[in-house]
């Protein structure tokens, strides 16, 4: 069959949010650019565009406002406690200094985009028994991820040079060519014609996410310390994020790094309504629900979101079987249940004040409908009895037992009978705590006992671990150039026009974050690693 040959200044693969912050960098230039995405148009974005659009700022004018203290140097130390790199990692560290330290200028390079943010800073990773978010630093862009990408597209499209940028969708790359042991171009399928094609080109950026869309390898990279990987595992992730080009790259002598370290989340329910295979929905869990194991037990230490993530999916992936539960009623899904992403968070998404303020101070009662109506994993009932069985009956065993839930519910109950300086229970002085911060406040029930009839019915919701983000990936120098393996005397070459961006190259390094995230460093560390390759191409010619 014939093939299809391009020749172009600069390739890029994958339409990401790494990949279009790359074309918009390289269209202030005279370059001729080709951009291929495996995904239709309308999908153009990638799971940036289906994320909540939380991005990680140090010294904002949101935490200036707010009178929020905030420093590089704390913000350093905070994520090299949370990220526990390993003793030997080196190029994660660069990345994580060199992130850090430049925060203000990916801030300034979206709001020249027209992008805008909420005024009120989230808190969240905040740490339990590892120091995490020492302040706020959690961003929310005013239109969810969704908004983040439409602006970051209108204005590349609006760009004077974007003429020089041709945009290839239902292309999928699978090869590099090599010629004299250099890499001189790419080729791949066209899916709109089911027809070959190569691309020459000088310069390369692999923008094509990371491997956490398949469950092949999330299985076999599993971390040693989550135990065996779950018989269910979710997709969170993009259904493109394959790591092919991981593998393609490997075969040629890349070095790939840390890919048992995932940002994989506690908290999934199959989606109502899903778009591929596996997927999953990733639910903000309320502070005020129980979480409870397999068996309807309380899990304890308590668990309880927004303060360790990776401690959460230790915690359910060391249980016999390596789902759980949430029990929660009426009053505390209205005013703490959500959905992490864009989809089910219409108000913000569609920049619409009162309808956002609404959900706030009213509940999403939208979401909980739709989690009533289409989703079996969402039980309701009006006694324990009742929800016990409906519990049983949804994973066809006798697991859950009546004085279970009875027990798990009066342990944390009885702590309301006491004198307030009695109560011990770790999850009631969490809500304390986070209450005590007016960004969370607004969004957490004061504490209070959760058998309350005038609050039913009562709610259990059934959930699995969630695959999400590679936080390992292509390894790459400062400039995003992909390094090669080590030789025999530790020395490493570097692929001179080959560049690695975004989830793809773990958001810098083969893994910036370490184990741990900070959540909204993602979209961020996408933008910054774009800037660090096109900088390198465009000042080397």
């Amino acid at each position: 069959m014939d093939s299809t040959t391009l020749h172009t200044d600069i390739a890029i693969i994958g339409g990401g949010i790494a990949g279009i912050a790359s074309a918009i960098e390289l269209l202030n230039t005279n370059n001729k650019v080709i951009l291929f995405d495996r995904d239709t148009k309308e999908n153009f974005g990638g799971l940036a565009k289906e994320s909540f659009g939380g991005m990680f700022f140090v010294n904002s004018p949101q935490q200036k406002f707010s009178k929020i203290k905030d420093s590089i140097t704390q913000a350093k130390k905070d994520w090299f406690s949370f990220a526990e790199f390993d003793k030997d990692e080196v190029w994660g560290k660069k990345w994580a200094t060199e992130f850090i330290n430049s925060t203000q200028t990916i801030y300034d390079w979206v709001h020249t985009k027209k992008v805008k943010f909420f005024p009120v800073v989230h808190w969240v990773e905040r740490g339990l028994r590892i120091k995490g978010n020492t302040v706020p630093r959690f961003h929310m862009v005013w239109g969810t991820g969704h908004g983040l990408i439409k602006a970051l597209i209108t204005y590349m499209e609006s760009h004077p040079n974007y003429k020089n940028l041709r945009i290839f969708f239902e292309h999928k790359v699978d090869e590099f060519i090599i010629e004299d042991k250099q890499v001189i171009g790419i080729s791949g399928i066209d899916n709109t014609k089911q027809k070959p094609f190569v691309c020459q080109a000088k310069n390369i950026i692999i923008a094509s996410g990371g491997i956490n869309g398949n469950m092949k390898k999330v299985r076999e990279n599993w971390h040693q310390e989550w135990k065996k990987p779950p018989e269910t595992i979710l997709n969170g992730s993009h259904q493109f994020s394959d790591g092919l080009l991981h593998d393609k790259l490997k075969n040629i002598g890349a070095n790939i790094s840390n890919l048992n370290l995932m940002w994989n989340y506690a908290a999934g329910i199959p989606h109502p309504y899903p778009k591929r295979k596996n997927h999953g929905l990733s639910l903000v869990p309320p502070k005020s629900a129980l979480w409870l194991n397999y068996k309807g037990e309380r899990i304890m230490p308590p668990l309880i979101t927004a303060y360790d993530t990776r401690h959460l999916v230790t915690k359910i992936c060391g249980q016999e079987k390596q789902y759980s539960w949430q029990l929660l009623n009426k009053a505390i899904a209205y005013k703490e249940l959500a959905v992490s992403g864009s989809e089910f968070n219409e108000g913000i998404k569609e920049k619409k004040l009162f309808k956002f303020l609404y959900s706030i101070f009213r509940g999403n009662k939208k979401l909980i409908k739709t989690l009533e109506k289409d989703s079996p994993n969402y039980i309701t009932a009006f006694s324990i009895e009742e929800l016990v069985q409906k519990m049983n009956l949804l994973t066809e065993t006798e697991d859950v037992t009546v004085k279970a839930i009875e027990e798990a519910i009066h342990s944390y109950d009885h702590n309301f009978e006491l004198d307030s300086e009695m109560i011990k229970d770790e999850q009631i002085q969490r809500i304390i705590e986070a209450r005590s911060y007016s960004g969370d406040k607004k969004r957490t029930l004061k504490p209070q006992k959760l058998n309350q009839k005038k609050q039913y019915p009562l709610i259990a919701i059934r959930e699995y671990i969630l695959s999400r983000k590679s936080l390992g990936g292509i390894q790459t120098n400062l400039n995003s150039q992909v390094l090669k393996v080590p030789n025999s005397n530790g020395t490493q070459g570097v692929f001179e026009n080959v560049y690695a961006v975004g989830e793809a190259a773990g958001f810098g390094g083969g893994g910036s974050h370490g184990k741990r995230a900070l959540e909204g460093t993602f979209l961020a560390t996408c933008i910054f690693t774009a800037q660090k390759a096109t900088a390198h191409i465009i000042t080397k010619k």
